[in-house]
């Protein structure tokens, strides 16, 4: 059953084609380079670049994959959450697909596309389970019972993981995105040598807060400057970083125990950050859970990850209208 998946929710244009859960193509066109110097995604020029950048990354991607728009059973797009002139980007060219070839058309949640990534490397023997979903835009746990079926347990209450990551970095010099930076300048750092608050660690829920321990950072760069002491970059990274993580992990497996779920999952660009991966798996091994991350080139948004959780969805009889259009604050349900 041979799926095409296209992902244009925000600053990444990504195409595949999937058989079930395998991959036969999954390309991605970058936009690094073009929002680098505002320090952060502009939507207009993300929708620009979706729309120049499409029509040759889907030929590549039929290409790659050895098939032609005739050979597909099924389109997927993701329609949300997301920039809503950067999704329209890619549910027109899907429509446009469809209806030209009569495959059916299928929208899927670009969240959902993040958990279900972990089929991909991990088989579709997933539920029930307890999903860690964090990126640039959404920090949040949720429960899944069973496939399709999203219960929220919590999310950040202001900034997301990967938003705390980007201005942490800013402030450092370290360029955008800031997450990989700052990940590679933790490794040389000590995770101990400042203590930063971890924000609603002991709040008897499953929400999360980041704006805080961004304010803590910057507040602490300008008490040692005013100072006259030195910072170690590498320290300041490594204790934000081991802030942010502690809670996660913490949070994670309270939820999974509060569940009773034999499996945690993770989700989300900011999963291929290595102290995450490496704290959740120990943690997750010494509590008797079945902890699973995608690779680190499906963390990331991608088009695999849409084409999968399509499938999912038709094989399941899910038919999406050519009507449908871009839903910018899609809810996980």
């Amino acid at each position: 059953m041979k799926v095409l998946g296209i992902e244009t929710s925000c600053d990444e244009t990504g195409v595949a084609v999937v058989d079930r859960e395998t991959v036969l193509a999954n390309l991605i066109a970058s936009q690094v380079d073009i929002h680098e110097r505002f320090g952060g995604v502009v939507p207009e020029l993300a929708s620009r670049a979706h729309v120049e950048a499409l029509t040759p990354l889907l030929d590549a991607a039929l290409e790659t994959a050895g098939c032609g728009f005739a050979d597909l059973d099924g389109v997927a797009v993701t329609v949300g959450p997301g920039l809503v002139g950067a999704l329209l980007v890619g549910i027109a060219a899907a429509k446009s697909i469809s209806l030209a070839t009569g495959a059916p058309l299928v929208g899927v949640n670009h969240l959902e596309g993040h958990i279900l990534a972990n089929a991909i490397d991990h088989g579709p023997e997933l539920a029930p389970a307890v999903c860690l979903v964090v990126s640039g835009g959404h920090t949040m746990l949720v429960h899944m019972p069973e496939p399709h079926r999203y219960e929220l347990l919590g999310q950040t209450v202001d900034d997301a993981a990967g938003e705390a990551f980007d201005k942490v970095a800013r402030f450092l010099g370290l360029g955008f995105p800031g997450g990989p930076a700052l990940d590679r300048l933790a490794r040389d750092g000590d995770p101990k040598a400042i203590a930063f608050p971890r924000a609603m660690a002991d709040s008897g829920d499953f929400d999360f807060s980041l704006s805080g321990l961004k304010t803590a950072v910057l507040r602490h760069v300008k008490a040692e400057r005013e100072a006259g002491r030195d910072i170690d970059p590498s320290d300041l990274a490594a204790s934000f970083q081991e802030a942010i993580v502690d809670v996660q992990v913490t949070k994670t497996i309270g939820a999974a125990r509060d569940r009773r779920v034999e499996t945690i999952l993770l989700g989300g660009g900011v999963v291929a950050n290595t102290r995450l991966r490496d704290r959740m798996e120990k943690a997750g091994a010494e509590a008797g859970f079945r902890v699973l991350f995608p690779s680190l080139d499906l963390c990331t948004d991608n088009g695999a990850m849409i084409a999968v959780a399509g499938t999912w969805r038709l094989l399941r009889g899910d038919r999406t209208s050519l009507g449908v259009g871009a839903d910018p604050s899609m809810e996980l349900t």
